[in-house]
């Protein structure tokens, strides 16, 4: 007997290995590392095994200059180089947004390398009037496509369009989506003035995560996803 879609998994695609955890549950396969050609390809395969839909789950960086850390994205299509836009499923975003009405809507920008400083946030925003960017959104709507299965985004801005990053957040980032501690100490060894804009950032984490466990929660087993 063929599974029908609701006995198919859903996949949730993260980037640090914190939202993969959040994500994942009885039906849900999460799946994260930093956004790749090799993560696309992983992702590709458990896709081809059979899903019944594919969300990108997780953080991201803020561009629209009102969104707060905490504040939660709902994409209606994600716009990667070029200009090119994939739409995310109309029907299951209308689901996720009467779960999270305080929610924004709007398109959110996929990229290969992190978006961090105030200007890039700016310029990308004007570019494309994303309201966040992240780094897998473009490769679960690719893969999304390729397979014929629903599509949708839903993400958490951590840092927002007018603080940039430090350089010291950055370098513990492993593939696999951990963070690797040791890199961190060197780099605010040799640039100590970052230790305030790092513990900033470190509060605004908190902020996303915990938002995140609410929206989790609110979503349900399978992300509200509706029955096709």
């Amino acid at each position: 007997m063929q599974p029908t879609t609701a006995m198919l998994p859903l996949l949730a695609l993260s980037g640090l290995d914190f939202e993969a955890r959040i994500a994942a549950g009885d039906g849900v396969i999460a799946v994260c590392g930093v956004g790749s050609a090799a993560l696309a390809e992983r992702l590709a395969q458990i896709a081809a095994r059979g899903c019944s839909g594919i969300i990108s789950f997780g953080t991201a960086g803020g561009l629209a200059p009102t969104l707060q850390p905490g504040d939660c994205v709902l994409a209606d299509r994600v716009v990667g180089n070029s200009q090119h836009s994939w739409a995310t499923d109309a029907k299951w975003l209308s689901a996720l947004h009467a779960l999270l009405p305080q929610a924004h809507l709007g398109a959110i920008a996929g990229v290969g390398e992190p978006i961090t400083s105030v200007t890039a946030k700016r310029d990308l925003w004007k570019g494309t009037a994303a309201l966040a960017v992240d780094m897998e959104s473009h490769w679960a709507a690719q893969i999304a496509q390729r397979h014929g299965v629903p599509f949708a985004v839903c993400r958490v801005v951590v840092d927002p369009a007018q603080r940039s990053l430090p350089s010291s957040a950055t370098v513990g980032l492993q593939a696999d989506g951990s963070t690797a501690i040791l890199p961190i100490l060197r780099a605010l060894a040799a640039h100590p003035g970052e230790l305030p804009a790092l513990l900033k950032l470190a509060r605004d984490a908190g902020a996303a995560r915990a938002s995140l466990k609410r929206i989790r929660a609110r979503l349900g087993l399978r992300f509200a996803l509706p029955a096709y």
